[in-house]
């Protein structure tokens, strides 16, 4: 019924479901083999859900519920925002993908403090960090978000790779870049709890920016890197909705991200979180031993719902044990070559 209507009504639905207690009950899924430990956080499993869709902290006490490991909420900017207009996500069935332009709408980062001050026991928590669009200190603007719900959260991500917010990924350039991630690193050793920052990157760099992001964030002293956000290629794709702007995400992204993710994973000893088109047990695998300590999904979970997170825990714990791996650990970048 979701898949037949407006999609970013269902998604709203979705959300609404979980906040009416619809969604899975059993918590996180675990295992000997399945527990993670990354950028000092114990995780149960190493399976998170990415940012985008819980951006609000709206089903917080739903989601704990999930199989999944982790969960990240956002992007959230210091200001509400609208975001772009509407239409601004598309489904492509026949490419398991999804296009969205959403532009960090959401509900500022009071209100999502406020949510955060309630939630469930027990859930592992980050926030996305997000600029507001008409900022005039994008850097300022993430600094104040990990000011705001630092205290609140396990982890916070920087987030400069969204292609729908006009000129945020050129925060992704070396001098940028090192000054964004300064301002942050200050904001975060002003915390009473310093949490973990994570930085999220492109799928659409060429080496010499993968090169130099992977330098800038060791010397900042960032925690982990995440790899990857959504990607403005189109290549390969068939759906008649191939042509909307904004960031495509799902099946299409995993060979372009997994690229990334191995180069990453060559050149820096940060832990990686490997994201872009995990539908399967087998695609998680081959994200974890191209280099990724730890993983997140989110377009699969609009093709399978919410359960489908169960299902790849449970195929990821049969692979590991089959291929004679005692821990996640062991399979970190075992077949990084074969990407590179």
């Amino acid at each position: 019924m979701l898949r037949r209507i407006d999609p970013e009504r269902a998604h709203g639905l979705a959300l609404l479901a979980l906040r009416m207690g619809l969604g899975p009950r059993g918590g996180a899924m675990t295992s000997p083999r399945l527990r993670t430990r990354i950028a000092g956080l114990d995780l149960p499993n190493p399976l998170g859900l990415a940012a985008g869709f819980d951006k609000n902290a709206v089903a917080l006490k739903g989601l704990a519920g999930s199989a999944l490991g982790f969960v990240e909420i956002g992007a959230v900017t210091p200001r509400p925002q609208e975001g772009n207009p509407r239409p601004r996500l598309w489904r492509l069935p026949e490419d398991r993908a999804v296009i969205n332009r959403f532009g960090f709408n959401n509900d500022g980062m009071e209100a999502v403090a406020a949510r955060l001050a309630q939630r469930p026991a027990g859930l592992i928590l980050g926030v996305n960090l997000g600029a507001n669009k008409d900022s005039a200190d994008r850097a300022g603007d993430f600094a104040a978000v990990l000011g705001r719900l630092g205290p609140l959260v396990d982890f916070a991500t920087v987030n400069v790779s969204s292609p729908n917010t006009e000129r945020l990924r050129e925060l992704q350039g070396r001098e940028a870049l090192a000054d964004l991630l300064a301002r942050v690193m200050d904001a975060r050793s002003a915390l009473a709890r310093p949490v973990p920052v994570f930085l999220k990157i492109a799928p659409d760099l060429t080496e010499a920016e993968i090169e130099a992001i992977a330098a800038v964030a060791e010397d900042a002293g960032v925690a982990a890197i995440v790899a990857t956000n959504t990607t403005l290629s189109r290549e390969g794709l068939r759906s008649a909705m191939r042509d909307r702007p904004g960031g495509l995400s799902g099946a299409p992204l995993f060979t372009r991200s997994t690229r990334v993710l191995a180069r990453l994973s060559a050149l820096t000893r940060l832990p990686l979180i490997g994201v872009g088109g995990i539908f399967t047990a087998e695609d998680a695998l081959a994200k974890i031993r191209a280099g990724a300590s730890a993983l997140q999904i989110y377009t699969a979970l609009t093709h399978g719902g919410l359960s489908l997170a169960a299902g790849i825990l449970q195929g990821l714990d049969r692979l590991l044990a089959r291929e004679g791996f005692a821990s996640v650990a062991e399979a970190v970048g075992t077949e990084r070559e074969r990407w590179l």
